[in-house]
């Protein structure tokens, strides 16, 4: 297949902008969802990062002790790794980075930790040292930039994942999740991306929700 063919097909698929913060269990199963979705659908997914800490910086009184020590001691450093390397490697690095990332994270049961991060770093040859930005804010102002052109077309009262995909009118339609577990996959996955495009776009449609029975099911 030539490469203007290949550019032909991208061009022709439908931009998916996902916005993800590497900590997130959740946002982690989605994204794996969304990637089975990518083999089934014709689309295209666009990986952006949002963060939890910016989300939440403040309204951390008004949260569980647990969760805010969490927000204030690991929720900055590996989204703040992830746009560094996009700042200094190209957008094209930051979905191979976030899976060895949430692989390493959640899959293997690491956590967010140095060695984790300098792991997933290696996995897809970044240089190590591009860990040391865990305790950085020198892309701080990227980072919000970011996370705010996410957020801002879903609002302040929801968390990550935000999709957004192009409407019928052009205008991009937004949403938050779906929180699902396990990741759905070939036909499950299609149906359950169809279903979501559906609800999310019928005019005035603001939430679906039912009680969460388990954790996430990491495969």
């Amino acid at each position: 297949m030539s490469e203007n063919t290949n550019a032909a097909s991208a061009a022709a698929k439908t931009p998916v902008d996902f916005w993800f913060d590497p900590l997130c269990p959740w946002a982690w199963m989605t994204s794996r969802w969304m990637l089975e979705v990518e083999k089934v659908r014709d689309v295209e997914v666009r990986w952006h990062v949002m963060s939890l800490a910016v989300l939440n910086e403040d309204k951390l009184d008004e949260l569980p002790e647990e969760y805010r020590e969490m927000l204030e001691t690991k929720a900055w450093g590996p989204v703040r790794v992830v746009i560094a390397a996009q700042q200094e490697h190209g957008q094209e690095i930051t979905g191979k980075l976030y899976t060895a990332l949430g692989t390493r994270f959640h899959n293997r049961g690491e956590g967010a930790t140095r060695e984790a991060v300098v792991g997933a770093l290696v996995d897809v040859g970044l240089p190590a040292g591009l860990a040391d930005h865990m305790d950085s804010d020198t892309y701080d102002a990227q980072l919000r930039a970011s996370h705010k052109e996410g957020i801002d077309k879903v609002g302040q009262d929801v968390g990550t994942p935000v999709i957004a995909v192009p409407g019928a009118d052009g205008e991009q339609i937004a949403f938050f999740g779906p929180v699902v577990t396990p990741a759905p996959k070939g036909e499950a996955a299609a149906r359950l991306w169809d279903g979501t495009l559906l609800v999310a776009s019928t005019p005035g449609f603001y939430e679906i929700k039912r009680t969460r029975t388990q954790g996430p099911i990491f495969d």
